[in-house]
Parts: structure tokens; sequence; C-alpha cells
């Protein structure tokens, strides 16, 4: 008996010891990006809680972290968009609101619609400037929305009732993935655009 409870009491002494060293490694981040305040140096995303980036699952509340103060630490400047989520099956597109702090989803009716497409087709890519053409693009007059994913491979157009064309024009557009490492909660340690390290394709 007496060696089982000091089994225990080594345990319970060490434990305290394990869980600080377990927290001194920090602790990892990702989502997409909503707003990105360069002047303030920071960084608000809506965290994605999957682990397939093929099968997303984006989550509220919202999350603003403070840049790395080293510079080394940043990698390219994330793009904000508040697109959530493309569901081709139901024709529904998800927006985060950040005045609501809620994500919406909308049914849109859809008009045009083509798969498979690379990121160096000419629907999406402008040969002659070496640039990608440049998305969402919004029709005001025929009430029509063209957005492309590079992630589902797909350029859809669609149309919505006229009240959801006085929101931004970002709310159409995906924000780029990142990756934040910290160890304290809100302020970023290392912050990696996955989007544009070409991992993830939005």
């Amino acid at each position: 008996m007496a060696r089982y409870q000091k089994l225990i009491l080594a345990i319970l002494l060490t434990l305290p010891l394990i869980l600080a060293a377990a927290c001194n490694y920090g602790k990892v981040d990702q989502g997409r990006v909503v707003k990105f305040d360069k002047g303030q140096g920071t960084v608000t995303i809506v965290r994605d809680s999957s682990n397939d980036p093929r099968n997303t699952n984006y989550s509220l509340p919202a999350l603003t972290y403070t840049m790395p103060k080293d510079p080394a630490e940043i990698g390219p400047e994330p793009k904000a968009g508040l697109r959530m989520k493309l569901d081709i099956r139901n024709n529904q597109i998800t927006f985060y609101d950040p005045e609501a702090g809620k994500l919406e989803t909308i049914s849109y009716a859809l008009i045009d619609q083509k798969e498979n497409l690379a990121g160096d087709d000419p629907m999406v890519f402008d040969a002659s400037q070496k640039k990608a053409k440049k998305f969402p693009a919004i029709d005001k007059e025929k009430k029509t929305i063209t957005v492309f994913s590079p992630r589902q491979k797909i350029l859809t157009t669609f149309s919505l009732p006229e009240k959801y064309f006085s929101l931004p024009e970002y709310t159409w557009d995906a924000g780029d993935e990142v990756r934040i490492y910290y160890k304290e909660e809100g302020k970023a340690l290392r912050f990696m655009n996955v989007t544009r390290t070409d991992i993830f394709k939005k």
C-alpha cells in the first residue's frame, strides 16, 4: 500500500510540472480573416474547428489577435473577407455579419456555374496582365454576383434580393486562411498566411 501511495504522490507532484511544460509550448489557432487593421496591428479571425481543409467548420465568436512584434514571425499580410461558405449543392452562401456578430446563411438563385477551373483558366486568369481576374464581380443593375473559389475550383454567378447589394463588396469574398501560434490569449507570437503560401486554397 505504501508503494502505491508513493507512486500517487509522485504523480501529483510531477503533474503540475508536466502541465506547465505543456503550456510553455503554446497553442495554435486557425481560421479565416474577417478584419485586418494594419495600423493597429490586429487581425480578427473566425475560427475553423475542423482539421480537414476540404470540410471546414467555422464557428463564433470571432477572435482578435495582436500581430507579432517580431516582423520575422509575420508572413504575407492577409486579405479580409466575410464569405465563410459557398454551398453549391443547396445554392446557399454563408457570410459573417460583423455588426451582428453572427453568421448568416442565405439562399441564392443560380445564374451560371463553371466547375473544375484551375487558377490559370482564362475565365479567372488574365494572361495578358499575368494576374488573376478580380472577384467578386458585382453587377448591381442585373442584381448578380460572381465569385470564384480556388479551393472548390468553381466560378459561380448568382442573383440575390436587392437589399443585399448595399453590403460591402468584401462580404462576398473569402478572407485568407491563417494560422496563429500563441501562448497568451489574443497575442500572436507567430503568424502564417496559409492561403498565400499555397498550402490551403480558399
